[in-house]
């Protein structure tokens, strides 16, 4: 992950800068041994107290919903056989039977002579869509926003195509990353953009490589 400098707080930055946002966390899985692990948050996610359950693949798969947990093990086997970043939008079941819709986002894990060893990334909760006093803030009150609306409005469009999520969804997965990096939205935004034009692929390949652009932009802003 790249780092920032201290800036000078703007009102744009208090609202999408603050910390982290509390519906992602990370994940790591290693191929040789089919190991799992995963943050407190991704713990919460499905509903358990951090420290009190250890994941597998059984575990995880438990929690799909009946009708995403075939396309969820799929994506599981073919990781495990390829190496391939293990990516999904689906829904879970929490321990308390409530349905989340989680936006899975992954890349490669690599060892010190580059070569991969697993997938590691963030489970992001997509089921809340903005809160209404944020998105009066974000529509009539920040000039520098309405500035850089169309670079934004290009990313949610690229965030709503490759993973077929909503505009509420996408907007929020970049205020997570935003918040995530401490990179402001605008300039986020507009590098992600900027290197979508350079992506020419099929879209699996496409979708795997927008994975990792998604997850290292911050570092070239």
């Amino acid at each position: 992950m790249g780092t920032t400098g201290a800036n000078t707080a703007t009102p744009v930055e208090g609202v999408l800068g603050a910390g982290k946002t509390q519906s992602a966390g990370t994940f790591r899985f290693w191929l040789q041994d089919q190991r799992w692990e995963w943050s407190d948050e991704v713990a919460l996610i499905h509903g358990y107290q951090p420290g009190t359950v250890h994941p597998t693949t059984e575990l995880l798969l438990s929690h799909k919903h009946p009708e995403d947990r075939e396309q969820v093990a799929n994506t599981i086997a073919r990781t495990v056989e390829t190496g391939e970043p293990f990516c999904s939008r689906h829904r879970i079941l929490d321990t308390a039977g409530r349905v989340r819709h989680i936006l899975v986002v992954g890349d490669d894990m690599l060892d010190g002579n580059g070569d991969v060893i697993g997938t590691t990334g963030y489970y992001v909760d997509i089921t809340e869509t903005l809160a209404e006093d944020r998105r009066l803030i974000l529509d009539g009150a920040l000039p520098e926003l309405y500035n850089s609306r169309a670079a934004i409005e290009q990313a949610k469009g690229a965030l709503m195509l490759v993973y077929g999520i909503s505009e509420e969804q996408a907007f929020r997965v970049l205020i997570w990353r935003s918040q995530e990096t401490g990179v402001k939205l605008r300039a986020l935004a507009t590098q992600l953009v900027t290197e979508i034009a350079t992506m020419d692929a099929p879209m699996v390949e496409l979708r795997t490589r927008f994975d990792h652009l998604l997850l290292t932009v911050h570092e070239r802003v």
